[in-house]
């Protein structure tokens, strides 16, 4: 893998992650979770934060690759 290519795909996955953060900081997910349970939150948003970051990375550089 050339250092453009891997440029590329960090700036991708970089910039998908910064929409997902921000995308999930619309939801307001603490009417689904128990009380007293903060640390546990905390992870589960942050997992899901990085796996919808890494879902819609992988969809872009697959669609423009097409190109």
């Amino acid at each position: 893998m050339d250092l453009v290519s891997f440029l590329v795909k960090a700036a991708v996955y970089l910039m998908c992650l910064a929409a997902s953060w921000y995308g999930m900081s619309a939801v307001d997910y603490e009417k689904m979770l128990k009380k007293n349970h903060v640390t546990q939150a905390q992870i589960l948003y942050i997992l899901l934060v990085f796996g919808l970051a890494y879902l819609s990375g992988s969809f872009i550089l697959v669609f423009l690759r097409r190109f």
